[in-house]
Parts: C-alpha cells; sequence; structure tokens
C-alpha cells in the first residue's frame, strides 16, 4: 500500500499540468470567442475536464504529501489553493451550463469570474512552484544588490581566503566552514526558506537540526546526515545540494567532514583545533605560470611581423589578452646566427622564441642577450654546447630553456647559477651526465635528465 501510495503521490507533478493547460485554454478561448460565441459549447466541456483532472492532482498531491515527508506547513497554501482551484473549475463549468436567470451563478459577470480564476490557478501554481525549487527561485540569478531591493534576504558568498602565512590563524567556522555552507546550503536552509525546517545560516541553525533531527554528530562525520548527504550519488534524491545547485568540491566536503570529526567547533583556529595543512592547500592562491613578462607592452609592427613571416619564421600572439609574441623556427630549419637579425625590430615583444632543430651556435647567447623580455627559449636539437650561456644571465624574465638533444656540457651547468628567476632546464639528450645532478639555488632551479621510467606493472606481461 505504502508503494502505491508513493508512486501515485510522484505522479502529481506530471498531472498537476493537465488543469492548469485546460484552464489556460478555457480562459484564452473565452477571449476569443467572446464577440462570436462560437465555441459556448465547447468552453464548459474544456472546464469540466479541468475540475476532474485538477481532483486527480489534487489527490495525488495529497498522497506525495504524506509519502515523501513534506511539512504541513510548506504545503498548505498550495493544498488549499489546488482544491479552490479544482472547485471553480466545476463552478465555471456550472456558469457556462446554467440558463436560468433566477440562479445565483446568472448574476455574477464572467468577466469577473475569470479574472478571479485566472488569479487562483497563478496563486496555486506559484505555491508549487515555491515548494518544488525555491521561494527565490526567479530571482535567485539576480544580482544580489537587485535581489535586496526587491525584499530579497540575501546571504553573500565568501571567499575561502588562506595562504601559506595565515591558514593557521584563520578562524575554523567563520572562514572556512561558514563561508562553504553560505556558499552552497544556505540559499536553501535560511529562514526565508527552510527546506526540511533546518537552517544553516548560523550555529543555532545547525545544531538544531531539521525535521529528521540533528544534521550533525560531533566527532563522527560519517553519521552526520549534512555530510553524508553530500556524498550520495548525485542521481540519489536523498543528495545535497540538489541537482541543479552549485556542488560543493571534493576538499570542501572533505574539511566539513575534517570539522566534524574535531568535534564541529564554532569558536578557535585552525592550528588551535589541530587539523593538517593538506586539508586547505587547495584553497592557497594558485600561481600562474605565463609564457610571458606580468607588463604591458606596446603593439609590435604588422610590417614587421610580415617582413620576418616571409623568410620562414613564424609568429603569432602569445594570447589576445596580450601584445607578447611567440616566435618559432619551426619551418625554417636553415635559420642561423645571422639571421636573428631579421626579428630585432620586434624584440621587445619577444617572449617566447623557438630555435629548436636550427643551425644556431653559442654565438646566439650575445644576440639572445638583446630581447629584454625573452620568457621561454628553445635550443633543443641544435649543436648547443652552452660555453657562452651566462651571456644571457642578465635576462631577468628567462624561466626556461630547452636544451633537450644538444651538446650541452656538465661542466657548463653551473653558469646557471647566476640566472635571477630561471626556473626549468631541460637536458635530457644532451651530454650532462645524469648522474652528476645539480642543484641550483636551494633547488629554485630544477634541471629535467628525462628518460624517466615507470615501475613495472603485472598487467605488462599479459598477452593479448
Amino acid at each position: 500500500m505504502d508503494v502505491l501510495k508513493q508512486l501515485l503521490g510522484r505522479l502529481h507533478p506530471l498531472i498537476v499540468h493537465l488543469p492548469i493547460g485546460f484552464i489556460i485554454l478555457g480562459l484564452l478561448l473565452q477571449w476569443y470567442d467572446r464577440k462570436r460565441l462560437t465555441y459556448q459549447n465547447v468552453i464548459p466541456l474544456i472546464y469540466l475536464w479541468a475540475g476532474i483532472s485538477a481532483t486527480l492532482a489534487c489527490i495525488t498531491g495529497y498522497l506525495q504529501y504524506l509519502g515523501e515527508g513534506y511539512a504541513f506547513d510548506t504545503i498548505k497554501w498550495h493544498l488549499w489553493s489546488g482544491i479552490a482551484t479544482a472547485l471553480f473549475s466545476f463552478l465555471m463549468y456550472a456558469k457556462f451550463k446554467t440558463f436560468s436567470e433566477k440562479y445565483f451563478l446568472a448574476k455574477i459577470p464572467l468577466a469577473a469570474l475569470s479574472v478571479i480564476f485566472f488569479l487562483l490557478i497563478s496563486f496555486t501554481g506559484h505555491q508549487g512552484g515555491n515548494i518544488t525549487h525555491g521561494e527565490d527561485y526567479l530571482v535567485e540569478p539576480l544580482p544580489n544588490s537587485v535581489k535586496s531591493a526587491l525584499g530579497f534576504e540575501t546571504f553573500e558568498e565568501k571567499e575561502i581566503a588562506l595562504n601559506e602565512e595565515n591558514w593557521e590563524n584563520a578562524l575554523i567556522y567563520e572562514d572556512v566552514v561558514k563561508p562553504i555552507l553560505n556558499n552552497k546550503c544556505v540559499s536553501c536552509h535560511n529562514p526565508k526558506k527552510t527546506k526540511g525546517e533546518l537552517l544553516l545560516h548560523n550555529p543555532e541553525g545547525i545544531l538544531k537540526g531539521g525535521e529528521n533531527g540533528e544534521v550533525l554528530i560531533a566527532n563522527n562525520a560519517s553519521k552526520s546526515e549534512i555530510f553524508s548527504r553530500m556524498n550520495l550519488p548525485m542521481e540519489d534524491d536523498d543528495h545535497m545540494p540538489p541537482e541543479g545547485k552549485t556542488q560543493p568540491s571534493k576538499e570542501e566536503i572533505r574539511l566539513v567532514g575534517a570539522w566534524i570529526d574535531a568535534g564541529h567547533p564554532f569558536e578557535g583556529t585552525i592550528k588551535e583545533i589541530g587539523l593538517p595543512q593538506e586539508l586547505f592547500l587547495s584553497f592557497f592562491p594558485k600561481n600562474e605560470e605565463k609564457d610571458h613578462p606580468d607588463m604591458e607592452i606596446a603593439v609590435a609592427s604588422k610590417d614587421s611581423i610580415l617582413a620576418i613571416e616571409k623568410i620562414g619564421v613564424h609568429v603569432d600572439l602569445i594570447s589576445k589578452a596580450s601584445n607578447f609574441l611567440s616566435v618559432s623556427c619551426v619551418n625554417k630549419p636553415s635559420f642561423s646566427d645571422s639571421d636573428f637579425e631579421s626579428l630585432l625590430s620586434i624584440k621587445n615583444q619577444i617572449a617566447k622564441l623557438d630555435l629548436g632543430g636550427t643551425q644556431v651556435t653559442d654565438s646566439i647567447f650575445a644576440k639572445l642577450a638583446t630581447l629584454p623580455n625573452l620568457t621561454i627559449l628553445k635550443l633543443d636539437n641544435s649543436v648547443i654546447t652552452g660555453s657562452t650561456i651566462d651571456e644571457i644571465s642578465s635576462l631577468e624574465h628567462l624561466k626556461s630553456i630547452n636544451l633537450i638533444g644538444t651538446e650541452f656540457e656538465t661542466s657548463n651547468l653551473e653558469k646557471l647559477a647566476d640566472f635571477k628567476n630561471l626556473r626549468k632546464v631541460y637536458v635530457y639528450g644532451s651530454k650532462v651526465n645524469p648522474e652528476n645532478i645539480v642543484t641550483f639555488k636551494e633547488g629554485e632551479i630544477h634541471v629535467d635528465y628525462g628518460n624517466y621510467e615507470l615501475p613495472p606493472l603485472a598487467s605488462d606481461s599479459i598477452v593479448y
């Protein structure tokens, strides 16, 4: 019996659209036929079916209320207005079928009844929408300033602002847990929209719990409803936040779980509570690595770029947000030291230069030193030995040098220690001996020797 009750109840969202369609059709047909009066026999039939389908919607809606565990205060206005809509549908049917002047319905203007009917179906539908989507469903995408002007309470999204220096002194609830709940949960659990009779906008509401009881069990995240629902599969009806809402990240869910396991304190810092740093690393600011200096530069001359491209060198913008250029000789393997002069007209704009597979020699380093904004340099598969590589140590923006497959020698690695901002050097396939690993600036400069070997897996021996 319970299964049948739940099954019929879940038909409500489908059936409820039938009376809406009949009623709107009847009202539109009334307006269209107000002078011709050719559909007077059809309109009452439409309202009769509206009444029948509205009655079915009321029954299935009531069964859904019983089976899905809604609080009566949540559905009462929708329920009573739905019943009123069903009764009004039959009333409109009777109005069209009554011809006696003495009958009380004949004395009420049809226009007045139609307006009341339209307002009633609108109110009923609006209440149903509030139950399904929440009172602020239509205004939720609006900016908070607009929502405030319309009288809706807003809950400002707060970013979790942590870094290497301040993370230990951050307040565990105010600075970490509260922003997660505010950004992902409070839109459905606040004083104006209390789904499941649960409030999550302040400690009092969180501790009180909802209609199913407490949502926090101190020191036991796995048995705490607020945490377990976050971990349910998205297709599960009990998953929270519901599908369509912004979901918390795995790191945020893990952090909420760690907070509960620590006794869900609402006071104290991260350091005082003793939570490990790895829980918060994902909230630290990311250092964005760019292929060009973080500065503005003038636009390179189009004529200069065209002249360079005519000799087979490819020139392109690094990004639409910058005027810095990427220059590549991939299609000109004959490029030599003497050809470098052709690039001087755009020397200030060159941030990324690919001379891999060309005929350049160690003499190129003196020329490269004239590129003040060079950031990424590729010299792979050339005859470079690195004997004069120290000539480009003055390039303050240089971050990466590719020396793969060159004649670069181990003894010249030491010259890299004087480079200001160099971070990566690739030397696989060069004359650098991988056994003589050199560390510069306490590991700030990473020398990549390549030729990595992965541990064998048992599946590697399977013959198919």
